[in-house]
């Protein structure tokens, strides 16, 4: 697949490390000398410096001969016309990055007139992860697949009884689940049953719904779902309008605090029964003024990760019983399970999870990536065309970084061992460390087909799942 980026920033460059892998190639262009640099240096991609508008330097380059263009610029209008000329010269799909609330009401009408075949919206994904994580019945991530039937969550060791200082195979009441890996000091580790589970670990387990639900209520961390009623919002951008707005809608008092007067007034006049306070959210008296102790969530989306991640340990002292930080700088995603942060969310990378999903077609029904994109995990639907099909997983020859962990076979959910067989329409969720993506891709590429990437080529020139 031939791809161009337009935009080299944090999201421009996640997605340049996550396409630039097997066959790909991978075009990114910006005005920044600097940031091209950076892009150089660490991926193996071409880098032009333009202004992504410009016809000319799209004829140059040859945008006909592109199956995709993804406009990721700071600018919405820009990232709209980007998608428009590229389609007009003749390239076959386009996805824009559009943020702003106005836009998004009208994103079906903007798209067919624009000629985008794929808006992504990063405020507005990440405000509906963050409520999913608040409203469901305990505190840490968890990944649906198959239709809800199979869950992957990820449990901090301590917080289970009876894990730390155990070896995998020693642990007692896990039927029917995987642990896929184990996220220690921030590095993902493949674990075999002879690992073991240290203290602050993050283990990643995977299984049937009800599995993992009795598992959770195990977890001394488990919170009701019905005691989320109050929750106060550290900043008033684009990502605590969408917050503020999806709550509200929920029946759920939402207190926002703000530090710009104007942005202040937009919001009260945007949003319907939301309490919105126009001062410094970092300054405890203002916090204690706001009655922060009797919160049950608070949530820091402010620009700076730094001011987040303080503002929620500073809430976490108060007494609230879940807090959220909105983090941007992939250095400090491996700090955050030392920190005592419930969830610390990624706009970056549900972003880009939402674009490799699109990207991949219809085969791939959701892209999770984890840990800054060290892993991701993705449920593929089989394919009778897949070379996968009807052998033993023992005998795929899968790499150490690859797991299938669950299958989905005739409503049944199935936690596999090196004697299971995937039959086409089976879904199946794969558990894949960032260095072995072009194998993933490879292993499961239709033999009659063109694999992840074959809705952008039309018309162009377990794992060791059991440990068994």
């Amino acid at each position: 697949m031939k791809t161009m980026i337009i935009g080299a920033g944090k999201l421009g460059y996640k997605l340049a490390s996550a396409l630039s892998t097997g066959d790909n190639q991978v075009t990114v262009v910006d005005s920044d000398s600097e940031v091209l640099e950076k892009v150089s240096e660490h991926l193996d991609v071409m880098v032009v410096k333009a202004n992504g508008v410009q016809i000319d330097m799209l004829k140059e380059l040859d945008i006909k001969s592109y199956n995709l263009v993804i406009a990721v610029t700071d600018s919405d209008e820009t990232n709209m016309i980007i998608c428009s000329l590229a389609k007009k010269l003749g390239c076959d799909k386009t996805i824009a990055r559009v943020r702003n609330p106005e836009y998004a009401r009208q994103k079906n009408f903007i798209a067919q007139a624009m000629g985008i075949d794929y808006i992504v919206n990063p405020e507005l994904a990440t405000a509906k992860e963050i409520i999913r994580y608040l409203l469901k019945s305990y505190s840490f991530y968890s990944g649906d697949f198959a239709d809800g039937r199979i869950l992957m969550v990820d449990f901090i060791a301590d917080c289970l009884p009876g894990f730390v200082g155990k070896k995998i195979h020693e642990l007692e009441d896990i039927n029917d689940l995987l642990i896929v890996a184990i996220s220690r000091n921030g590095e993902v580790i493949i674990p075999s049953g002879s690992s073991s589970i240290l203290e602050k670990d993050i283990v990643y387990v995977i299984g049937k719904r009800e599995n993992i639900e009795q598992l959770a209520k195990r977890c001394k961390s488990s919170l009701p779902t019905s005691s989320i009623r109050k929750v106060m919002i550290l900043g008033g951008g684009k990502l605590g309008y969408y917050l503020a707005e999806k709550l509200s809608d929920q029946n759920i008092f939402v207190k926002i605090i703000e530090q710009k007067k104007e942005r202040c007034e937009y919001l009260s006049e945007k949003l319907n029964g939301v309490l919105v306070i126009c001062g410094d959210g970092t300054d405890p008296s203002l916090l204690d003024d706001e009655d922060i102790s009797n919160m049950d969530a608070f949530i820091s989306v402010t620009g700076f990760d730094e001011e987040n991640l303080l503002m929620t340990l500073i809430a976490k002292q108060a007494g609230v019983k879940k807090v959220i930080a909105k983090i941007s700088k992939p250095s400090y995603e491996k700090i955050i399970e030392r920190l005592g942060v419930d969830i610390a969310i990624s706009p970056i990378d549900i972003t880009a999870s939402d674009i490799l999903k699109y990207i991949r077609g219809g085969r791939a029904v959701s892209v999770s990536l984890l840990l800054g994109g060290q892993a991701e995990v993705t449920e593929i639907i089989a394919d009778e065309n897949m070379p996968i099909i009807g052998k033993p997983l023992s005998q795929l020859g899968l790499p150490e970084g690859i797991i299938i962990g669950a299958i989905a076979h005739r409503g049944k959910v199935i936690i596999p061992n090196g004697s299971s067989v995937i039959t086409p329409g089976d879904r199946f969720v794969v558990f894949c460390l960032s260095s072995e993506i072009a194998a993933l891709e490879a292993i499961f590429k239709r033999v009659k087909g063109r694999g992840f990437g074959e809705l952008w080529n039309r018309g162009k020139g377990a794992g060791k799942s059991a440990r068994s």
